[in-house]
């Protein structure tokens, strides 16, 4: 049995894995996507992202279409009272930003594609520096109190837009961000823990890393000098890592710690990422089947402090 986590001042408990739903519809066809649900689920996995807007921006694709995979899968197995569900808003090209009427249509959008009556974890995907933070409370708290989403959280939000969010929850008793999803992983961590972390630990929010791999670095699958074939090609993602010395650096301490484990790199990563302040879930996606237990097997992984100290020293 997998020993759930509670996200923030929430009633939402989570497996210590959050499955990412970037890739159905997109890397993954919906066989392969209900495949991958599928290994995970039986894992013992209950937590999986996703968002109103994956993944509109590559050929072929509509925003959407993971929603809506998810929602057929959920349909089929019969299990919707087992699987935590997340989404997220302001990045849809028809429900662009956060206007509180953009909250609203993109949420009963998102409820119709999910074949779903409850979000359980919505976020805001982008802040929207157009709308004054209150706004946007308040319209999360209406969908809150109307009982079409349980618990609100963020991505990609300033520090100083984070913490005046939760101030405002605090002062106005309306609902409050249970967690943050900011990109967060072994090679890439100052931008969480110099800005976010401690106004996250202050307010008693619960941290879901994105790029939990780095984007596929993290699993050893990118090396200095060596070309390979990558379907995402999303600009400033895992190739760049590999190229520096930063990263050259964590992926050799991870293949050491991993290699003396008998353990994926990818487990480790995880792990690690798992055992850091505030972190509840980290995120990770799979478009196959053979790519899912390296990722569940982080759930009983424990690092010693003598593996931490390895990791942490490497990618500090």
């Amino acid at each position: 049995m997998v020993a759930l986590r509670t996200l923030g001042s929430s009633d939402v408990a989570v497996s210590p894995l959050c499955l990412g739903g970037n890739v159905f519809g997109w890397t993954a066809d919906e066989p392969a996507s209900f495949a991958v649900l599928d290994a995970y689920a039986e894992a013992g996995g209950n937590f999986v992202d996703t968002a109103d807007s994956y993944i509109y921006q590559f050929p072929g694709n509509e925003p959407g279409q993971s929603e809506t995979i998810i929602g057929k899968w959920l349909a089929s197995r019969g299990n919707r009272d087992d699987v935590v569900v997340a989404t997220k808003v302001g990045d849809s090209p028809r429900f662009k930003g956060l206007a509180p009427a953009n909250i609203k249509a993109s949420a009963e959008e998102s409820l119709r594609r999910l074949g779903i009556d409850r979000i359980d974890l919505y976020y805001t995907h982008f802040d929207d520096e157009s709308v004054p933070v209150g706004e946007i409370i308040a319209a999360l708290d209406e969908l809150v109190r109307e009982g079409k989403v349980r618990a609100i959280a963020a991505s990609n939000i300033s520090p100083e837009r984070l913490a005046a969010s939760l101030e405002f929850s605090d002062r106005e008793g309306l609902a409050k961000y249970a967690a943050l999803q900011p990109k967060y992983n072994l090679v890439a961590r100052d931008e969480y823990e110099s800005a976010r972390r401690g106004i996250v630990q202050r307010h008693g929010v619960s941290c879901v890393p994105y790029f939990g791999l780095a984007s596929g670095f993290l699993t050893g699958k990118y090396r200095p000098g060596q070309q390979v074939d990558n379907i995402r090609n999303m600009p400033g993602l895992a190739g760049g890592y590999a190229d520096s010395e930063h990263g050259v650096k964590v992926l050799a301490a991870l293949e050491e710690v991993a290699k003396a484990r008998g353990a994926e790199m990818a487990t480790v990563a995880l792990a690690w990422l798992a055992r850091q302040p505030t972190v509840a879930a980290p995120i990770a996606s799979a478009r196959t089947v053979e790519q899912v237990p390296a990722l569940v097997a982080m759930h009983d992984a424990e690092l010693s402090d003598d593996e931490l100290r390895i990791l942490d020293a490497a990618s500090a």
